[in-house]
């Protein structure tokens, strides 16, 4: 199997564990000992993202950021600090800045979403070149005009007081919630690119937090920030899958918790950026006025400059196609012009369930399809997902009658390096339709 992940590092010691527990979360890794080792598996490897251990390698580690984006052009690569050490990471060009020791499923976490950030910029620069070719032009979006916003939320003990001190003297502004119903109306109420949750002697109440956050869109990308006495009073993995992005012990210097936090939070500021950015081409004046999503031909230009791309920045590219099929029991609906009348709200839910790097299509009246990069066999899988989140869904069928629900053929394609994307398209279409027969 391909490496995704290009660890650089002196020794297995640490790389070698990471490598183990990443490969097992299905992010098979490749370690280099150094410099020249490292652009060699660039070439050898589809790399996704790249771990250096920074307080092994030294200086030779410090300047690898830019040697290894430039390496990897066209295609955004990022590249992660390992280390304690107090560095301006993000100005020697890394990521993100992660301390060891890592567990694996944080690291998986945290690659997942550098990679989907990644990929979110990649499909920014192309949509501009679509765009452009019909005259409109999308402007990168503007940085926020508000300083860092931290969400603290637990008892106000003398080390909750001392991170919260620290971080406002690295300029990030604090708010302070004492309960989870306060903490949750601060949510609700504002903005924040982080969230620390101080376990003290309640731990589960902290993650019942962070898994209510991750159940509700608004907040599920949002960091949040566990502090507990001891690793021994949570299960750490479990932590991390229920919504967890990092995990810090409470006897951690407080500028080092405050650090971590402070980098979490700028990559969060970062995706964000990239989604306010994509989310310009639903005001362009060239999508389908009904549902705001591409239009068949807007989508199909931009299928191909798509399709070009892909090979160069080694990454496959997926369609899916979703078809809502001709059944006797919704004819009725039809002739009378109900399910045209649902039409702009199913378009408008596709374009909130896809990813933010995804591309929706309206093909026509009743056929959408995606686009989805970096996508093999999960396609049918987010086209199916997609389905069944609408089909849950009600829509109205005029007075007195019972509301009624909509469901969809899905069929899914990967394109083929060389083959034209029309073809792709049409053979997952024709899986849809196939599903229809049968």
């Amino acid at each position: 199997m391909d490496a995704r992940v290009l660890i650089v590092a002196r020794d297995d010691g640490l790389a070698g564990r990471l490598a183990d527990g990443l490969g097992k979360l299905d992010w098979r890794c490749v370690i280099a000992r150094g410099p020249d080792a490292a652009l060699a598996a660039l070439e050898d490897f589809a790399i996704e993202a790249a771990i250096v251990d920074v307080d092994g390698l030294g200086a030779a580690g410090l300047s690898l950021p830019p040697m290894l984006k430039a390496a990897s052009q066209p295609q955004r690569l990022p590249v992660v600090a390992l280390g304690a050490g107090d560095y301006a990471y993000d100005v020697l060009g890394f990521d993100i800045a992660l301390t060891p020791p890592l567990h694996p499923v944080q690291a998986a976490l945290r690659l997942e979403a550098l990679v989907r950030a990644a990929l979110a910029e990649e499909e920014f620069a192309l949509r501009q070149e679509t765009f452009a070719a019909r005259g409109k032009h999308l402007a990168a979006s503007e940085p926020f005009d508000r300083p860092l916003g931290v969400l603290t939320v637990g008892e106000p003990t003398p080390r909750f007081l001392a991170l919260s001190h620290a971080l406002k003297a690295s300029g990030t502004e604090v708010t302070a919630a004492f309960s989870a119903y306060t903490a949750f109306d601060y949510l609700h109420d504002r903005p924040f690119d982080a969230v620390i949750l101080w376990a003290d002697d309640n731990p589960q109440e902290a993650m019942s937090i962070a898994s209510g956050m991750r159940r509700n869109t608004r907040f599920y990308h949002t960091p949040t920030v566990l502090c507990v006495r001891g690793e021994a009073e949570i299960n750490i993995a479990d932590a991390y899958q229920r919504g967890l992005s990092d995990l810090v012990l409470t006897t951690t210097p407080e500028t080092e918790t405050a650090r971590r936090i402070g980098a979490l939070a700028k990559s969060y500021r970062r995706e964000a950026s990239i989604r306010r950015a994509l989310e310009q081409a639903r005001s362009s004046g060239l999508m389908d006025s009904a549902t705001g999503l591409f239009t068949r031909d807007l989508f199909a230009a931009h299928l191909h400059r798509l399709a070009q791309a892909a090979p160069q920045r080694r990454r496959p590219l997926s369609v899916a196609v979703l078809r809502m099929p001709e059944r006797p029991e919704t004819a009725n609906l039809r002739a009378e012009g109900w399910i045209d009348r649902a039409t702009p709200q199913i378009g408008s839910m596709i374009g909130r369930l896809v990813r933010a790097e995804d591309t929706a299509a309206r093909l026509g009246p009743d056929v959408f399809a995606l686009a989805l990069p970096a996508t093999r066999a999960a396609a049918r899988s987010a086209a199916l997902r997609i389905a069944a989140v609408i089909s849950c869904t009600a829509f109205e069928a005029g007075k007195d009658r019972t509301p009624f629900t909509v469901d969809f053929d899905v069929g899914a394609a990967e394109i083929s390096p060389g083959e034209n994307p029309a073809l792709a398209l049409e053979r997952a279409a024709a899986g849809a339709f196939t599903r229809q027969a049968s």
